[in-house]
């Protein structure tokens, strides 16, 4: 089992004395050192959100933060009264983080008690180690996606379409609508691979087989002509979602084997999966092929069952899937894929055939076959 520590997914500051140098309510001014800038920077490009428990005034507080330039830089500020344990909380809460994800800094003893006291899973620095922390290793996460640095301009972006969506009056369909939503589908390259590897490993209730690819295997899979590895991105008029999703496809003489569907639980109700997986039945129906996808029951992902149901996946049979079964064991060994031993898998079938096109989201995508030109491509509207 690997020593690693976990990494700290959110950074909460404390201000006087903390993040600037100086007591706001005290001092005639109050001096952001350079070293605690960079700090503040560097963490927000390896996707570390940070965020502020401050006992402070809130518009005060704020304005200085602006005036030093970086409150952009922080997220579900919390600065006002009441205990600091109970900010840590609500900011973990609001970014739907484990406890002990989040981390704490404060010049004050007694503020990092009272965390440590009720959230003994926060981990508490002392305001000394503040231009430390970036030589951690519970803040150097390994790899850094394409979508960790842009994180917090992402979570911020899904806050004002919370806040937008509170306020909606019409119905679910309208306001979807009133997004601007795009779904682009791209074959993956290897700037994408560490997300798609991220996708496979910590996806679980929206994954259909639980089956974990490492970079390898979709290095292999990438390079062989009789299989898709296919990203899935969302973004919308308050900005992007990032990649939100991930498809392996093997394609046979009259079958495609969906191999691996995952999709982030955050764009469930966005219904990314409904769209997704009725474009792939379209293609399927212009190829004149069958569709057959893996699953496996796991203890989490009973949604992504009743997304294929929905779609029209059966677990009847077909003599297609006699091919498939023949020709699939040795692909996958082949592709040296982590998921090649098949215990639990079973087939889900479907007849393909055209869907009309969704309403509330446009798709930009690959025209799909073993023999796709390069870069041709085909579209739904709304």
């Amino acid at each position: 089992m690997s020593d690693a520590p976990t990494l700290v997914k959110c950074l909460v500051w404390d201000l006087d004395n903390t993040l600037w140098r100086g007591t706001l309510l005290e001092d005639h001014e109050v001096v952001l050192p350079e070293e605690i800038r960079r700090t503040i920077v560097e963490l927000d490009a390896r996707g570390i959100l940070q965020a502020v428990a401050s006992k402070n005034d809130h518009d005060h507080a704020w304005q200085q933060l602006e005036a030093l330039g970086v409150a952009e830089y922080f997220v579900l500020p919390r600065i006002g009264w009441h205990p600091k344990s109970r900010s840590v909380k609500e900011i973990a809460d609001g970014l739907n983080f484990a406890l002990k994800t989040v981390a704490f800094i404060d010049d004050q003893p007694a503020e990092r008690a009272e965390v440590a006291h009720h959230h003994p899973e926060v981990r508490c620095f002392d305001a000394a180690l503040a231009a430390e922390l970036t030589g951690l290793p519970e803040f150097s996460p390994a790899v850094v996606t394409v979508d960790a640095a842009r994180r917090r301009s992402m979570y911020q972006a899904g806050f004002r379409r919370t806040a937008e969506r509170e306020e909606f009056t019409g119905p679910d369909e309208a306001f979807l609508r009133s997004l601007d939503l795009v779904m682009e589908i791209k074959r993956a390259d290897d700037a994408d691979l560490s997300r798609v590897e991220e996708l496979t490993l910590r996806t679980s209730q929206m994954n259909a087989t639980g089956v974990y690819y490492s970079d390898a295997d979709l290095r292999a899979l990438i390079a062989d002509p009789e299989h898709e590895v296919l990203t899935v991105s969302l973004t919308d008029r308050f900005g992007p979602h990032g990649a939100v999703g991930v498809l392996l496809v093997g394609y046979h003489e009259r079958v495609w084997h969906l191999k691996l569907l995952a999709t982030s639980c955050r764009v469930v109700s966005f219904g990314a999966g409904a769209v997704l997986l009725d474009w792939l039945i379209g293609e399927a129906a212009a190829a004149g092929v069958h569709l057959a996808a893996d699953f496996r029951r796991t203890d989490r992902n009973r949604m992504m069952e009743i997304a294929y149901r929905f779609a029209g996946f059966t677990d009847a049979a077909c003599d297609c899937l006699a091919e498939l079964r023949s020709a699939d064991a040795d692909a996958d060994a082949d592709a040296g894929a982590a998921g090649s031993g098949r215990a639990g898998i079973e087939f889900r079938h479907l007849v393909a055939d055209r869907r009309p096109a969704p309403t509330t989201v446009r798709v930009e995508a690959p025209a799909l076959g073993p023999v796709a030109p390069t870069g041709s491509t085909s579209g739904a509207g709304a």
